[in-house]
């Protein structure tokens, strides 16, 4: 999806909490990579394969010079003659570890056996993030979620769009309530002191 898409779904969604919760779960993301050196593993359930998500994020890394940002996609079978970026199995979950972020996409309840890998991966010390319908289990393994609940005015795949576009923008990842703040001061001070154009 274009920027000038994204930007009439946001439009269309303003004064509903999507747009800025989007946003946070991207800021999210971003600040999970970049001090750790990238290493997104993508990974769905045996039923949803987050491809579309894959290749939205594939795009914003090279839209915005953010390689950190493009994802290995882990699918749940692979087979014999699958290129080398679609035949990374489960097995990549399980050896994830320390400096590398796990973002899981569950439409519904993941398997057990994925839960445990995600799991596994926490405890080896990898960042775990969830865009998810709900499920208590993948809320407990999660630092970080967006629930996108069946009842939602929006599904799973337009908050996909919001999250692979917000994580694509120019703006740095910053600490919550750190240099975010000063950083829209200073740039209003500049706006409100320049002189009024045609003037000079």
């Amino acid at each position: 999806m274009d920027a000038v898409r994204v930007a009439l779904l946001r439009d269309v969604l303003a004064g509903t909490p999507w747009p800025a919760s989007a946003r946070r779960f991207a800021l999210a993301l971003r600040s999970s990579l970049v001090p750790r050196g990238g290493r997104l593993l993508l990974v769905g359930t045996e039923a949803f394969e987050p491809w579309h998500l894959a290749a939205h994020l594939a795009d914003e890394s090279t839209w915005s010079g953010l390689p950190e940002l493009t994802p290995t996609l882990v699918r749940h079978r692979v087979a014999p003659g699958d290129p080398a970026h679609l035949a990374v199995g489960l097995g990549r979950i399980e050896a994830a570890g320390r400096g590398e972020t796990v973002l899981l996409v569950a439409p519904e309840r993941p398997d057990c056996g994925l839960l445990e890998r995600v799991y596994d991966a926490r405890r080896a010390g990898a960042r775990v993030l969830a865009l998810d319908g709900g499920d208590r289990e993948v809320a407990g393994l999660a630092h970080e979620s967006l629930v996108v609940a069946g009842d939602d005015k929006v599904d799973l795949d337009i908050v996909q769009h919001l999250v692979s576009a917000a994580a694509g923008e120019n703006s740095r990842p910053v600490a919550r309530g750190g240099p975010a703040f000063r950083d829209r001061l200073s740039r209003l001070a500049d706006r409100l002191t320049e002189p009024p154009p045609g003037r000079w």
